[in-house]
C-alpha cells in the first residue's frame, strides 16, 4: 500500500520513471554477462563518457549513494588519511559512520550554506601538522548540497585549484547532481566537473531510476584495482545490467535532465508560494530541497496531510521544515500544499 499522505519527504518515494520500467521489462527475457560487463553497462559507460567529454574516465555502477561514497573514499585514501567535509555533509551526518568504519576520520568544517570554502579547508590543514594526527587528504563536496544549494563554477574552481596546490583529492557526491545541473543558479556542466574533480558520481536513485549511481574516476592514480574494492565491499552486483539499463535510458534523449528540471520547477513554485505568504528560509532555495521556517503549530497541522521532515528548531515556536520535490511531483499537490499552508497560517 502507498502512503495515504502526499509525500514531500524525499525524491525517491516513487519506484521509477515509467520509461525506465518499460526498458527493464523489455530486457527481461534476454541473457547478459554479470558484474557490470553486460552490453547495457558498457553502453551506459560510453554514454557518460560522451556527456563528460572524457574518454579516459573509468565508470563503475553501484546501487546507492552511501555505497558509492564508502567505496570511493576508502579506496582512494591510505589508512592514516582523512576526509574534509562540511558539517552538514552526507558522510558526516547520514551515513552511520560508514567512512569512519573503514578507519578514516571525517574532519568537519562549518562551511557556508552547506558548501565547503577554501578558508575552512585551510584551517583544517593548519591544525593537522604532524604524524601524531590524521593527514587530511581528500575534500568531499556535494552538488547539490544537503541544504539544496549549488556550487558555482567559480566556487568549485577555487576549491579545485586549492586542492591541486595542496596535494588534496577532490571528490564530489552527485546524489542530486541532476537538480544541481538544471538549477537556475547553476553555471557548471558535466565536462566542468570532469575537469575540476578527481572523481564524482552521478546519482540515479534520486532522479527517476529504480536504483543506481555511476562512479566516475578521472585521476589515473585512483583507477587501479577499483573493481577489487567494489567486490571486497560486497558491491559488485551480479545483475549489474539492471543499473546499466536504467542509465542508458536516463541519458537517452535528455531524460535525466528533463526529470531533474521538473523537480526544480515544482520546488520553485513551492518556494515562491511560501515566500508570498511571508515566510523566510533556512537556506537559499536553489534546487528541489527547500527549508521554510514555519510556526510549529502550522507544521503540526500540515503533517496531518503531508509527509515531510521537521528539519531543525529555529526558536521556541518555529522550526525549519524540509520539503523535497521529485521528478514525479504533481503540480496539483504543490497547489494543495500552498492552499493548506495559507489556510493554516491565518487560523488560530
Amino acid at each position: 500500500m502507498g502512503n495515504t499522505k502526499y509525500s514531500f519527504k524525499n525524491d525517491y518515494s516513487e519506484l521509477a520513471h515509467a520509461d525506465i520500467i518499460d526498458e527493464i521489462v523489455k530486457a527481461d527475457s534476454l541473457q547478459y554477462e554479470g558484474y557490470g560487463d553486460d552490453v547495457y553497462c558498457l553502453r551506459a559507460a560510453e554514454m557518460i563518457k560522451a556527456q563528460i567529454q572524457r574518454e579516459d574516465a573509468d565508470i563503475h555502477f553501484v546501487t546507492g549513494g552511501t555505497q558509492a561514497n564508502l567505496l570511493a573514499i576508502s579506496s582512494f585514501l591510505r589508512p592514516h588519511e582523512s576526509v574534509i567535509a562540511v558539517a552538514t555533509g552526507h558522510i558526516a551526518v547520514h551515513e552511520t559512520g560508514a567512512i569512519e568504519s573503514t578507519g578514516h576520520k571525517v574532519n568537519t568544517i562549518a562551511g557556508k550554506n552547506g558548501k565547503v570554502t577554501v578558508s575552512d579547508i585551510q584551517q583544517v590543514l593548519d591544525t593537522h601538522t604532524d604524524e601524531h594526527m590524521v593527514k587530511p587528504r581528500l575534500v568531499f563536496v556535494s552538488n547539490s548540497t544537503e541544504v539544496g544549494t549549488v556550487y558555482t563554477k567559480a566556487e568549485l574552481t577555487a576549491i579545485s585549484n586549492f586542492c591541486k596546490s595542496h596535494d588534496l583529492l577532490l571528490y564530489l557526491d552527485g546524489a542530486r547532481l541532476g537538480v544541481a545541473l538544471t538549477s537556475a543558479h547553476n553555471d557548471l556542466t558535466l565536462p566542468d566537473l570532469a575537469a575540476l574533480t578527481d572523481a564524482f558520481y552521478i546519482g540515479g536513485t534520486k532522479n527517476g531510476a529504480m536504483l543506481g549511481e555511476a562512479i566516475v574516476i578521472l585521476n589515473p592514480a585512483l583507477k587501479s584495482d577499483f573493481r577489487f574494492f567494489i567486490k571486497q565491499k560486497g558491491a559488485l552486483l551480479a545483475k549489474g545490467s539492471l543499473i546499466g539499463i536504467q542509465f542508458c535510458r536516463l541519458f537517452q534523449g535528455g531524460l535525466y535532465f528533463d526529470l531533474a528540471s521538473h523537480a526544480n520547477q515544482m520546488a520553485e513554485k513551492l518556494a515562491d508560494g511560501i515566500a508570498r505568504l511571508g515566510y523566510a528560509f533556512l537556506a537559499p532555495c536553489e534546487t528541489n530541497q527547500i527549508f521554510p521556517i514555519l510556526p510549529d503549530r502550522v507544521i503540526a497541522e500540515l503533517q496531518k496531510k503531508y509527509d515531510f521532515y521537521r528539519w531543525s528548531r529555529v526558536d521556541t515556536q518555529n522550526s525549519a521544515a524540509r520539503l523535497v520535490t521529485s521528478w514525479a511531483t504533481e503540480e496539483t499537490a504543490v497547489d494543495a500544499f500552498l492552499g493548506d499552508l495559507d489556510e493554516n497560517s491565518h487560523s488560530q
